[in-house]
């Protein structure tokens, strides 16, 4: 099988960018977030989803590996989408054993915070039947240096990496999102809730430089580095108050993840310069509900880019 010729995707949200770290993609919002490739990374501690990939990988048939095992530097284990397939078999399918499947939600809930796994439960029987109905791949040998799990379906691409991907927190781009079109019902509204506070804190000169009419396309998430341009108002600009409420807003769109990866990923930024030299935009496009409270916003930076979409399909 050829999974680059088999994985259905949705065309809103699809990328392929090796050193794509993060992307948050769904009816109601969507965000990516760039790391430079500088920093390696520690080993897995003992018990974590990565030793659990390896248990897994130990329990495959040949023909099961022969279908969801690929080499680590097959292109696809790079892709990023809203809505694909990574192989064929859905987790639910007889193709897995009893055992195996309890391994693969195991390694979900391992690599999510307790509050991220208890909403990508509620966000996967929602928009798609159950988390069951997602797909799977192990990419290289787990328990050698270079492994990585994938997880993906509707609105979710997850990892488990073994700590393979020097540099890159998460193990390479990311999704989770949640299909429901009201706002107020959506699971991850409450990450534009907190970037909206930001906004109501500005002065009126500054959100004249944080609100602009057209956002960029939400797959428009390349790393600029040091010399890029960035739209919007400088964190550089903001006061104390201001500062520890944009902060904020940076730990929410991480929240879904274990503490280690959170922790490596704020790592990294603090080596692209930190908070202040992040941007901060607001779209008045796409108001969902014409109450200014701004559904699309973009936080971006030499190291960092976080682009988020509210809009209903």
């Amino acid at each position: 099988m050829d999974p680059a010729k088999k994985t259905p995707s949705d065309p809103c949200c699809e990328f392929s960018r090796r050193d794509f770290v993060r992307t948050v993609s769904t009816a109601a919002l969507a965000a990516g977030f760039v790391l430079p490739a500088t920093v390696g990374k520690s080993a897995p501690k003992a018990g974590s989803a990565e030793n659990m990939v390896t248990q897994l990988y130990g329990t495959l048939s040949d023909a099961q590996k022969k279908t969801i095992c690929m080499p680590f530097d097959h292109e696809i284990r790079s892709k990023i989408s809203a809505n694909w397939a990574i192989t064929n078999p859905k987790i639910s399918d007889d193709f897995y054993t009893a055992e195996q499947k309890q391994l693969i939600k195991d390694i979900l809930k391992g690599v999510t915070s307790p509050d991220g796994f208890e909403r990508i439960i509620k966000q996967t029987d929602f928009d798609n039947g159950g988390w069951d109905e997602y797909h799977i791949a192990i990419f290289g040998a787990p328990g050698t240096a270079k492994f990585e799990w994938v997880m993906t379906g509707r609105h979710l691409t997850i990892r488990a990496d073994g700590n393979s991907v020097d540099g890159v927190a998460f193990g390479g781009p990311v999704v989770y999102g949640h299909g429901e079109e009201d706002p107020d019902e959506n699971l991850f509204h409450y990450q534009t809730k907190a970037a909206n506070k930001v906004f109501a804190a500005l002065d009126p000169a500054q959100r004249e430089k944080a609100l602009l009419e057209t956002p960029p396309r939400e797959n428009d998430v390349l790393l600029q580095g040091t010399n890029g341009s960035f739209k919007g108002l400088s964190a550089g600009e903001f006061s104390d108050d201001q500062l520890e409420l944009f902060e904020s807003v940076i730990k929410t769109i991480l929240a879904p993840y274990r503490d280690g990866d959170v922790e490596e990923a704020l790592g990294f930024l603090k080596q692209g310069g930190g908070l202040k030299k992040l941007h901060m935009a607001f779209y008045q496009q796409g108001d969902l509900k014409n109450d200014k409270v701004w559904d699309i916003w973009r936080v971006e930076g030499p190291t960092f880019v976080s682009h988020f979409r509210g809009a209903p399909h």
